[in-house]
């Protein structure tokens, strides 16, 4: 569990996980950056992506966004993600091995297909948020989801849906944010 020293709410990050092509950076994973930039700025989430393979050129999360911006009218032209990057909130790593960067949060998979004992409600997410804890929401991007490995690093799942319905992952990123966004809102006295 990831606590913030503070005792106020925790950091969500999106992650997204390549599962399309490693070698050469093609229109799906251009277009689903440029998404999940746009999703993250407007949930207040932070953006990490891993294994993808970008153009020489870029090196760094605010490269990437004036790149993608230059190539997507999604999200104000890209300027949502440009700012998010401006931010600091856009981290770039290589393929998931041993497990996800822990600075990032507890690693929750997103999935229609909950593991037995590790699936976890909104409510009880949104709780665990309030409290301070950072997590780091994982997507799969690709054809056939979340890569098994990166499926293992995760320690619990998240369906969005609560009754197993798959979403493509634009539509997934775009419920499980704003499911998660609501659910982590401060709660008034009862």
């Amino acid at each position: 569990m990831t606590r913030l020293g503070s005792g106020g709410r925790g950091r969500v990050t999106l992650g997204l996980v390549n599962a399309y092509d490693k070698h050469v950076m093609r229109e799906p994973h251009r277009r689903a950056i440029a998404r999940a930039g746009a999703v993250a700025a407007a949930f207040d989430s932070n953006l990490a992506l891993f294994g993808f393979p970008f153009p020489h050129d870029v090196t760094t999360p605010q490269q990437l966004a004036l790149w993608s911006s230059e190539k997507t009218t999604i999200g104000q032209d890209g300027s949502y993600f440009v700012e998010l990057a401006k931010k600091g909130r856009v981290a770039l790593f290589g393929e998931v091995a041993r497990g996800f960067p822990p600075q990032l949060g507890t690693a929750i998979a997103t999935t229609s297909k909950p593991r037995k004992g590790r699936g976890l409600k909104a409510d009880e997410l949104g709780r665990r948020i309030r409290g301070g804890e950072s997590v780091l929401l994982v997507f799969g991007l690709g054809p056939h989801g979340l890569p098994a490995e990166a499926r293992e690093a995760c320690g619990e799942d998240f369906d969005v849906t609560d009754g197993g319905f798959s979403l493509e992952t634009a539509t997934a990123i775009g419920a499980v944010s704003a499911v998660v966004w609501f659910a982590a809102k401060p709660r008034g006295p009862a």
